[in-house]
């Protein structure tokens, strides 16, 4: 295991919505679940996107608090007879980009495994040929990103980056809570369509897994 640091992506970085979109269509991604991926439904609503995988300790730290973000951010009210239920008020996408080759327990009926054991009902895909964490720039697991969207005169705005980082201060065998403190102000200034604060400390995990020799240069 390299402990590794989030690459720190400049913000204001657009959201990658093309590479997403042709790599779904050339096969290279897939989601997890076997079912398709409705990619337009990423576009209307703030996203947290999340580098993760199945076996890595510091994403079997952060876990617990993935599932409440899930739980407090990404749920919809449930829906009745007078009206439909409401879109959740934060999207969130999973991606690992391990290599199967050198880590097949990554594959994916290890992470529907996992999806499935913390109830995690949001997509998760598996980026087989890695160009989605080459479009993020993606270094470690666990690799959080959060896209707002932002207004255009012509109403065609774009999602771009205004966090990546921590999760908190917590890590397997420190004394920090695990409360995802850092990430959710930044979930809550978007949402009360407010500023993130600039200052943002790395995320900290495992080094992603690259297909042995397609290192990009950057990760070296």
């Amino acid at each position: 295991m390299a402990l590794t640091p989030s690459t720190m992506l400049p913000l204001g970085t657009a959201l990658p919505f093309a590479a997403i979109s042709a790599e779904l269509a050339a096969g290279r991604v897939r989601q997890v679940s076997g079912e398709p991926l409705a990619i337009d439904s990423l576009r209307r609503q703030p996203l947290l996107v999340l580098f993760l995988c199945a076996h890595c300790p510091f994403v079997k730290h952060v876990e617990p608090e993935i599932s409440r973000l899930q739980a407090d951010f990404a749920t919809s009210a449930p829906a009745t007879s007078a009206a439909p239920a409401p879109e959740p008020a934060l999207a969130l996408l999973a991606i690992s980009s391990n290599s199967t080759v050198t880590h097949p327990q990554d594959g994916p009926e290890g992470l529907r495994a996992q999806a499935e054991r913390h109830g995690w009902r949001f997509p998760y895909l598996l980026d087989e040929g890695q160009q989605l964490a080459r479009a993020f720039r993606a270094a470690c697991t666990p690799d959080p990103f959060l896209f707002a969207p932002t207004p255009a005169a012509d109403g065609a705005g774009e999602q771009r980056l205004v966090y990546r980082g921590q999760f908190d201060a917590s890590r397997p065998g420190n004394a920090e809570p695990l409360d995802g403190r850092d990430i959710r102000a930044a979930i809550r200034a978007v949402l009360a369509a407010e500023p993130v604060a600039a200052e943002q400390q790395p995320a900290i995990g495992c080094n992603i897994k690259w297909h042995p020799g397609e290192e990009p240069e950057w990760a070296r």
